[in-house]
């Protein structure tokens, strides 16, 4: 999207959340279905996407794994968050981003209690193409890390809850 057209689209809801705070606040939704074979089939907008067991937890490595969908997540919202920056500042920039983290499947698997569940670092890189000087680089990736959702969600953790419900 154009500089201009991202502009154009973009400044009527600024304008509308300046003025009606409310009007800003969102929640977005995820739903899934569990299956019988250790999978949960999640709708994503455009596909259905079957997540598994990793292999190194005793997946098939034919399910997606939730933990390389939750990074896949952290490039698409940093790729685009860095796309809308750059057509802010009129920097042109192409190029890859990638994400990698580290888990150790002990603490998944139980079989250490003072592993960790979860990633216990992910790093987050782009390797770009542009005429753009290097300061004008560093605003680029310093906005795109402060505007990214999952990138901030990941930083600054949300309060969590969980619940049940019995049907049938």
């Amino acid at each position: 999207m154009a500089t201009v057209d991202l502009r154009a689209v973009q400044e009527p809801l600024k304008r509308r959340y300046r003025e009606d705070a409310h009007a800003a606040f969102v929640t977005l939704h995820a739903d899934g279905e569990l299956g019988m074979d250790v999978s949960c089939s999640v709708a994503t907008g455009q596909a259905l996407v079957k997540a598994g067991l990793h292999p190194a937890t005793g997946g098939d490595g034919l399910t997606a794994c939730s933990g390389d969908m939750l990074l896949q997540a952290l490039v698409a919202c940093a790729g685009v968050t860095l796309g809308a920056v750059a057509s802010s500042l009129g920097v042109d920039v192409t190029g890859t981003v990638h994400a990698e983290g580290d888990l150790d499947f002990r603490g998944t698997l139980a079989v250490d209690r003072q592993a960790p569940v979860g990633f216990s670092g992910i790093r987050l890189r782009f390797d770009l193409v542009s005429d753009a000087d290097d300061g004008q680089l560093a605003t680029l990736v310093r906005l795109t890390e402060r505007y990214c959702v999952v990138f901030q969600t990941l930083a600054v953790p949300p309060v969590l809850s969980v619940s049940s419900s019995r049907h049938g």
